[in-house]
């Protein structure tokens, strides 16, 4: 039986990760973006300016988020239904619907996972991107994954500030 001819696009298709120290527990930094990701702009204003609930409840899954943020100096939008919360596991992943990133993948989802540290105080926040471009000319998002670490370090010093 002859195998099928496998699309060419699986230069199209990627993945990212990066780990992050910070020194907040792994539950509340889950919190900021499962529970109240209203505040993440309060933590990071020059990176993100607002999140507001469109339907459903923060950190459920189903619900639609509607974020404004800027990104390489530019003011953009993303739209993002909640696709998985594992609060046991301080999960959560966001697939992005309608927005900037839309114009340049054809899928994007971002899944944060935050495990505390072993040995010690502190937690790693690890981000997950994975994406479809729609054409060779995209860059890959490292640099939202740069962001996704300033973010990070932000909502790290806000959750320490609040101890």
């Amino acid at each position: 039986m002859a195998e099928a001819a496998k699309p060419e696009a699986s230069s199209l298709v990627g993945k990212l990760e990066t780990d992050v120290e910070i020194k907040a527990s792994a539950g509340k930094f889950h919190h900021m973006f499962a529970g109240r990701p209203h505040h993440v702009s309060k933590a990071s204003p020059g990176n993100i300016q607002g999140c507001d609930l469109h339907e459903g409840d923060w950190g459920k899954v189903g619900s639609i988020v509607y974020w404004n943020y800027v990104h390489d100096g530019e003011a953009k939008v993303a739209k993002e239904r909640i696709e998985a919360v594992e609060p046991e596991k301080n999960l959560i992943t966001f697939r992005v619907i309608e927005g900037d990133l839309m114009k340049e993948y054809k899928s994007f989802l971002l899944t944060i996972q935050v495990t505390p540290k072993h040995g010690g105080p502190g937690s790693i926040v690890h981000w997950h991107l994975e994406y479809e471009k729609i054409s060779e000319e995209v860059a890959h998002p490292e640099t939202l994954l740069q962001f996704c670490v300033e973010v990070s370090k932000e909502i790290d010093e806000l959750l320490l500030s609040e101890e």
